[in-house]
């Protein structure tokens, strides 16, 4: 099976049985999506979004968290991964945003990228998910399963080279539901520890796979 097969395959099963689809973390704003992607680095979802609502609750907007200090932003996020050092991004992010864009998330990944915290992935979900840009951001959800299924070559060694080299096979229209469904599936199916490949669709081409080929029919698009 050629990677272009592997892509058409992948990305026409997903749209079909998944649709479009979005982060799983919960927001209200572009500055709130901002601030609970940046939390997410080293952290699931799931912790961040049991830790936002009372964070949200005191600094809903760039100018109120802003006005806080580092000390304040790390008692409501103290239980997430590396606190210290991201309650002092939250605080220095919020500062920039009102002193330079006004308190409005820009919609351009260098401007995102200025800010302090803010990184290429970070800013390609907001891009993409706040936005409607097609970016990707790749995780190590997406780094995992795309190298798992073949869709990059072992020398896309970085999320960089795994992002560009996703992107050459990806249709424009689907880059964002694409990142999501990488992301997804390696959430839930191909796990880091424990793939589930007894479950995965894709697990009769798939040359990670630990079910034997030859064992499986051939799957269809229906």
């Amino acid at each position: 099976m050629t990677r272009k097969e592997r892509f058409d395959y992948i990305l026409q099963y997903f749209a079909q049985k998944e649709g479009h689809v979005t982060t799983e973390l919960q927001f209200a704003s572009a500055f709130q999506l901002l601030v609970a992607t940046l939390l997410s680095a080293q952290c699931t979802d799931k912790r961040i979004n049991q830790i936002t609502p009372e964070l949200f609750r005191h600094y809903p907007t760039a100018k109120a968290m802003a006005a806080a200090t580092w000390e304040d932003i790390f008692e409501l996020i103290k239980s997430v991964s590396y606190p210290n050092a991201k309650a002092h991004h939250l605080s220095e992010m919020a500062r920039m945003l009102v002193e330079q864009f006004q308190g409005e998330v820009p919609d351009t990944r260098e401007a995102l990228t200025l800010l302090p915290g803010v990184g290429r992935k970070t800013a390609n979900v907001v891009q993409a998910v706040w936005f409607g840009k097609p970016t990707l951001a790749v995780d190590t959800h997406v780094f995992r399963v795309s190298h798992r299924l073949g869709l990059v070559p072992a020398t896309a060694n970085t999320p960089l080279k795994v992002e560009l080299a996703l992107l050459k096979h990806i249709p424009t229209t689907q880059v964002s539901d694409a990142h999501h469904w990488i992301l997804l599936h390696g959430r839930y199916i191909c796990k880091s520890q424990r793939p589930q490949c007894t479950v995965c669709p894709f697990n009769w081409f798939c040359p990670s796979s630990t079910i034997k080929k030859e064992t499986l029919p051939p799957a269809t698009n229906g």
